[in-house]
């Protein structure tokens, strides 16, 4: 383990190890350094681009299908909101996500919490009758679609990628923690454990999938990247040796 004395009132710097598709790391670092802590990326998924159902959602989008567009992750904003040029309301999953889309030119809202879950609770009786157009991932989430559905909303899902696993061994051998952000980046990961390797559930989700699978991770965030940080010093004030 890397340990410094006093930095931002903990006695450990990690280095940690954070699941992310193969050629998105963002800003890991910088956000990681805020909290004191270091970061390298590791891919056990990558992402496979279904253009038919991107230029289906774009032409959608163009001929005023949606009342509403909802991204789910950062990587379909990244890819589709440059070929938008007119929107309907928009909303962001989180601050990152928000940020693709602010760098093309399209304005959002941000939900206050980082879960999908969270979409139908923040636009209340607005939803209903409204056409919800979702670009995302070809993984499902019933409970989303049914959610907006059981809300009086109408569903428009266009998976505008897949995601593969690399087939890569993560490469742990320097890190002090894995920090896996999503269920899926952990059910398809290959990796080894070690007694002496701190392993984080970047939320309830993650974690959850993570127990199922025989792993119990020491830190849950709150669905952040920066909300798991925060967990992670918190666990190493609590857990500090005197």
């Amino acid at each position: 383990m890397h340990i410094i004395l006093s930095y931002r009132g903990h006695e450990s710097v990690m280095k940690c190890a954070v699941t992310r598709l193969l050629g998105k790391e963002k800003s890991d670092a910088a956000r990681c350094a805020k909290a004191g802590h270091a970061c390298y990326s590791v891919h056990p998924l990558r992402s496979e681009l279904r253009e038919p159902a991107i230029a289906e959602f774009v032409k959608g989008v163009t001929d005023n299908k949606f009342d509403c567009i909802f991204f789910t992750s950062a990587l379909p904003a990244k890819i589709i909101a440059p070929l938008l040029k007119k929107c309907p309301r928009v909303i962001a999953i989180g601050p990152q996500t928000a940020k693709e889309l602010e760098q093309s030119g399209i304005g959002c809202e941000t939900l206050p919490g980082f879960y999908s879950r969270d979409f139908v609770p923040y636009l209340g009786d607005w939803i209903v009758g409204k056409h919800i157009g979702i670009p995302r991932a070809d993984v499902p989430n019933p409970a989303l679609l049914n959610a907006i559905t059981a809300a009086g909303g109408i569903v428009h899902e266009f998976r505008c990628y897949g995601l593969e696993p690399t087939g890569e061994t993560l490469d742990l051998d320097t890190a002090d923690a894995i920090l896996f952000t999503s269920a899926m980046s952990y059910t398809k990961a290959i990796w080894t454990k070690r007694s002496d390797l701190l392993v984080m559930a970047i939320g309830d989700i993650t974690a959850a999938a993570m127990c199922t699978g025989g792993t119990v991770p020491a830190v849950v965030g709150d669905g952040s990247l920066e909300g798991t940080l925060a967990a992670l010093n918190n666990y190493l004030d609590n857990n500090r040796s005197e």
